[in-house]
C-alpha cells in the first residue's frame, strides 16, 4: 500500500511542479466550451453581396434601399456595387464575395407592367448555411417587396427571386473534406517537429545533436522539414481517399493536383513551423500532450471548416483571421470544392509561406543550442 502511494505521491509531484501543465489541464474546458459556443449556432453576420444594377430605376432604387435597411439594422450582409454580373459571379466563385444579387434591364418597368418581374440571387451553395441564410433573408425581402405600400383594388403581379447556384449540390461529407486534409495534416504535425526534439531531450538523445557543429538554424530546419515531410504524405493520401470516398473527381486533373500539392506543402511547412514554435522552449513532454486537445479546439473550429466565419462574434472571428487553419480549409475549399483555379488560392498560399517563414525565424532566435 505504501509503495502505491509512493506512486501516487510522485506523480503529484511531477503535475505541480509544471505550472504550465496545470494550467493548460485547468483551462481546457473552459477555452473549449467558449469556443464551442461562440463557433456553432450564430447568425451569419457581414457577409458580403455583390449587387450588380442593371435596370437603374426607381424599382431598382427600392431594391437597393432594402439591401441598405439590412445592413443597417440585422446586418447580415454588406452591399458591394458591381458593374458586370459576371465579375461578380467569378467573385463569389473566387471567395470574394459570399453572394450577388442581380437586378436585370426592364426589372422597374416589368414591376410597373406587372410582367413577371425578377432579381437573381446568385449564391456559392458549397456552403450550406451562408447560402441558406442568404436565400431565407432575400425571400423575406421580397416579401416585403411585394407588399404596396396602398392595398390596390386589384391583384399585382409579384416580385419573383431566382436563386441561382454556381455549383451542383454539394453533400455535408464533401464540405467536411477540406477541414479533415487539414486537421490531418495538423495531427501528423503535433507528433513530429518540435515534439519529438522534445522526446529526444527527455531522453537524453539530444546531446548527440549539441557535440556536432551543427548550427542552429540548420537543426531548427532539418526538424521542421522532416516534420513537413510527414504531414505532406499525410495531406496526399487523406486529399485522394477522401476524393475518392466523396466522389470527388475534379481532384484528379493535372492542373488541380498541382495546385492542391502547393496547398499540402505550404499548409504543412505553416503547421509544422507554427508548433515548432510553441514547443522550442517547452522541457516538460507532458506539456504539448496536454497542450493538444486545446490547440485542436483553438485553431481547427475557429476556421470555417465547419461552421462559417461570418457567424462568429468579433473575437474568436479574430483569431480566425490570423489561424493558420483558416486560409488552410479556404484554399482546399477552393480547388476540391470549387474548381476555382490559382487565383482563388494565392493569397492563402501567400499568408501560409510568409507565416511558416516568420515562424521558423523566431524560433531559430528562440532555440537554446545548450544542455
Amino acid at each position: 500500500m505504501n509503495r502505491m502511494w509512493a506512486i501516487v505521491e510522485r506523480e503529484l509531484r511531477k503535475f505541480f511542479r509544471s505550472p504550465t501543465l496545470m494550467l493548460v489541464a485547468m483551462v481546457f474546458p473552459l477555452v473549449q466550451l467558449i469556443v464551442l459556443g461562440n463557433a456553432f449556432g450564430g447568425k451569419i453576420k457581414e457577409a458580403r453581396l455583390g449587387v450588380v444594377d442593371q435596370d437603374h430605376g426607381t424599382q431598382a432604387v427600392k431594391v437597393r434601399e432594402a439591401l441598405a435597411a439590412v445592413q443597417s439594422n440585422a446586418r447580415t450582409f454588406i452591399p458591394v456595387p458591381y458593374d458586370s454580373d459576371k465579375q461578380a459571379m467569378e467573385d463569389v466563385r473566387t471567395g470574394k464575395l459570399d453572394g450577388a444579387i442581380i437586378i436585370p434591364p426592364e426589372y422597374s418597368r416589368r414591376v410597373y407592367e406587372q410582367n413577371h418581374p425578377r432579381i437573381a440571387l446568385v449564391v456559392d451553395n458549397t456552403d450550406n448555411f451562408m447560402s441558406s441564410t442568404l436565400e431565407q433573408e432575400f425571400s423575406d425581402l421580397t416579401k416585403a417587396l411585394n407588399n404596396p405600400d396602398v392595398e390596390p383594388s386589384r391583384i399585382l403581379q409579384q416580385i419573383t427571386l431566382d436563386t441561382v447556384e454556381l455549383y451542383p449540390y454539394i453533400e455535408y461529407m464533401k464540405y467536411l473534406l477540406p477541414g479533415s486534409i487539414a486537421l490531418a495534416m495538423f495531427v501528423s504535425v503535433m507528433i513530429g517537429g518540435g515534439m519529438l526534439y522534445i522526446d529526444d531531450k527527455a531522453r537524453g538523445v539530444h546531446e548527440g545533436y549539441l557535440v556536432t557543429p551543427i548550427t542552429k538554424f540548420e537543426l531548427v530546419a532539418g526538424l521542421n522539414v522532416a516534420g513537413a515531410l510527414k504531414a505532406i504524405m499525410a495531406g496526399i493520401v487523406i486529399t485522394v481517399l477522401g476524393s475518392l470516398l466523396a466522389g470527388l473527381g475534379t481532384v484528379f486533373t493535372p492542373q488541380n493536383m498541382f495546385y492542391v500539392f502547393l496547398m499540402v506543402v505550404a499548409t504543412s511547412l505553416a503547421f509544422n513551423t507554427m508548433m515548432f514554435l510553441l514547443m522550442v522552449r517547452v522541457e516538460d513532454p507532458l506539456v504539448p500532450r496536454a497542450m493538444f486537445g486545446i490547440l485542436n479546439t483553438l485553431l481547427f473550429f475557429p476556421s470555417g471548416a465547419i461552421y462559417p466565419i461570418k457567424a462568429f462574434p468579433a473575437w474568436l472571428r479574430g483569431i480566425a483571421y490570423v489561424d493558420p487553419f483558416t486560409y488552410s480549409v479556404h484554399g482546399f475549399k477552393a480547388i476540391l470544392l470549387k474548381d476555382a483555379g490559382f487565383a482563388a488560392i494565392r493569397t492563402d498560399l501567400l499568408y501560409l509561406t510568409v507565416a511558416a517563414a516568420i515562424m521558423i525565424t523566431i524560433a531559430t532566435a528562440l532555440f537554446k543550442r545548450t544542455l
